[in-house]
């Protein structure tokens, strides 16, 4: 399947009516399982391609082509359409258009662009957003710089926590006659906020991981969202299966009690291993 192919996958979704939960995704293997599953989109974050790359927390210390590498890896694995979260653009709207770029050649079915100031500045570390005005330029330059129009320009806004409800809504106005393809929310936790904004914009919503009640998946499809992330429990969960079970062989148990190991069935087939067997009778005399 072309990317262009993943890309308009992804469109349909946020063309329909239906509220899906994204597979969060962070190497080949995991895309392949969510892939296999039948998760309809995978999303690789942010913060989880810096705890996968870098062994670092959060702070946008990846760089784009850390960033890029590992999803030529996850989109060459499958055909999975991937959401990325391209965090600021890794600069001003100029990188934005870089990491457009970059991006768009890894395979990516969408990527996020967010208007929060980013790196962290000098000072206290709150969290600051852009002004509306650069948000704009950003949100323009990633629509400028794509190539494959099937790709999806999400603009991206924590508004709603750091300003108030009345900016997250202006912003929405703004990125939404600005001709971005989406809008991201994070920090959305009741469904009247969530009215409101659905007020003001047409555009597909998709929504960060929520504490709210927004009536599960059945009443974020009825207020205009399309994707809607549950956070990132699978790369959690595979760091405690990796230190349970290093923990476990350090302390003497022996590799055939260990608890939590795959069949040998599922390693072939995660690892797609009878198309790499047919490959070798076909090419390389082998059986």
């Amino acid at each position: 399947m072309s990317f262009t192919d993943r890309r308009q996958r992804f469109r349909a979704i946020l063309a329909g009516t239906r509220c899906v939960h994204p597979g969060s995704v962070f190497d080949p293997i995991s895309a392949r399982i969510a892939e296999d599953l039948g998760f309809e989109v995978g999303m690789f974050a942010g913060s989880i391609a810096s705890f996968t790359v870098l062994g670092a927390p959060d702070i946008v210390v990846l760089t784009l082509t850390e960033f890029a590498d590992q999803i030529r890896r996850i989109t060459r694995a499958g055909a999975l359409p991937l959401l990325v979260d391209a965090d600021h653009g890794y600069g001003n709207a100029l990188n934005v258009m870089r990491t457009v770029q970059e991006l768009e050649a890894a395979g990516v079915a969408a990527m996020t662009i967010e208007d929060t100031l980013l790196p962290r500045a000098y000072g206290d570390g709150r969290t600051q957003l852009l002004s509306i005005e650069e948000g704009l330029g950003k949100v323009r330059a990633a629509l400028a710089a794509r190539t494959d129009p099937a790709l999806t320009i999400v603009a991206r806004t924590s508004a709603v926590a750091v300003t108030g409800l009345d900016d997250a809504v202006e912003r929405a106005r703004a990125y939404t006659r600005a001709g971005a393809d989406a809008l991201f929310f994070t920090g959305i936790g009741t469904p009247e906020q969530l009215r409101a904004i659905r007020a003001e914009t047409p555009l597909p919503i998709i929504l960060g991981g929520t504490d709210g009640d927004l009536g599960g998946r059945d009443g974020m499809g009825a207020l205009g969202v399309r994707v809607a992330l549950q956070g990132h429990q699978p790369f959690m969960a595979a760091v405690k299966a990796v230190h349970d079970t290093l923990k476990a062989l350090r302390e003497g148990t022996a590799p055939k009690d260990l608890a939590g190991q795959p069949s040998g069935e599922l390693m072939k087939h995660v690892t797609r291993d009878a198309s790499y067997a047919e490959a070798i009778r076909s090419f390389m005399g082998g059986k």
